[in-house]
């Protein structure tokens, strides 16, 4: 019933159809740049993997709720583990790289460099899935990750380099490996099957977080627990739902584009949340990663054209 209603409101009323597009994509991107700078609020009282379990268990428990309202598909015995894998890098190992990454490393420098997914991506296609990657894609990923290696140096000084830049960027590596195994598993169910599935079964393998959780949270100011009640709200849970939405009536590559809003939206708001303030080689840096990835992006569709 609704995907009709939202026919006949495209069809009937197409600029504002357009209008309310653009309202859900701001909210994705708002919400996303929001993710560092809720972590860096929830870390003033929580070790980082009590942060993570915190974090998808409030998203657990939304997502539940949207799932006995929407209805979901069962998932098959068999495919059990596939969803538990998923969980792993999509919720686990992603999340408490980034929680211990950004122990270091700046909301805005780590915006930055969750950016730099597609890089590893694109590494993954050549080394494990045997694609063919061409010398333009080749230049685009050591660009890019040169720019990594700029925004991480940038961020604390040459002098204060250290691992966390390093995790963060493990934590882009873990999401590019959720998302090649999801593009080869997406079509056994729904995008909110899949999505509801992951997450909680990356919280279940964050449980061994769980002593000391109850503590930290009694200890926490007001002000933290509602940072990592957004955090888990938001981000986690909601952005993804308004993200598929978007996906679903709009032209993919189009609409990801928008994406690439998220780090300059995050140093923004980091500088009016936290007062951090990103350096100039942070901001070089940043040019360079989102140049370079947007360039990768850019070069399947310039192939298409030429053949």
């Amino acid at each position: 019933m609704n995907n009709r209603c939202e026919t006949l409101e495209r069809l009937s009323n197409p600029s504002r159809f357009k209008v309310k597009i653009i309202l859900v994509t701001l909210f994705v991107i708002l919400c996303w740049a929001y993710s560092p700078i809720g972590i860096r609020i929830g870390l003033q009282a929580y070790e980082p993997g009590q942060l993570a379990l915190m974090r998808f268990l409030i998203a657990s428990v939304f997502m539940a709720f949207v799932a006995m309202v929407k209805g979901i598909s069962r998932p098959r015995p068999k495919d059990l583990p596939m969803l538990a894998i998923l969980g792993l890098f999509a919720v686990s190992l992603h999340h408490i790289a980034l929680n211990y990454g950004q122990r270091g490393v700046s909301a805005g420098a780590a915006s930055v460099l969750a950016q730099s997914t597609p890089l590893f991506s694109t590494l993954l296609a050549h080394f494990v899935f045997k694609d063919r990657v061409g010398g333009w894609q080749w230049a685009c990923v050591l660009c890019g990750l040169l720019g990594a290696g700029v925004v991480v140096a940038g961020d604390r000084g040459l002098g204060e380099v250290d691992i966390h830049g390093v995790l963060i960027l493990l934590a882009a590596l873990s999401w590019s490996v959720y998302f090649a195994l999801h593009k080869h598993h997406s079509h056994r169910y729904d995008g909110l099957t899949m999505v509801c599935y992951t997450v909680w079964s990356g919280t279940i393998l964050l449980l061994v977080f769980a002593p000391g959780l109850l503590g930290a949270a009694r200890q926490a100011s007001v002000s933290v627990n509602l940072g990592v009640l957004i955090l888990g709200v938001f981000p986690s849970a909601l952005a993804y739902l308004a993200w598929a939405y978007v996906l679903a009536h709009s032209n993919v590559s189009r609409a990801s584009l928008a994406l690439y809003l998220i780090p300059p939206t995050a140093m923004v708001m980091a500088s009016w949340v936290l007062e951090e303030r990103p350096s100039r080689m942070v901001m070089v840096g940043a040019v360079v990663v989102l140049m370079s990835v947007l360039a990768l992006n850019f070069e399947p569709a310039k192939g298409a054209k030429a053949s």
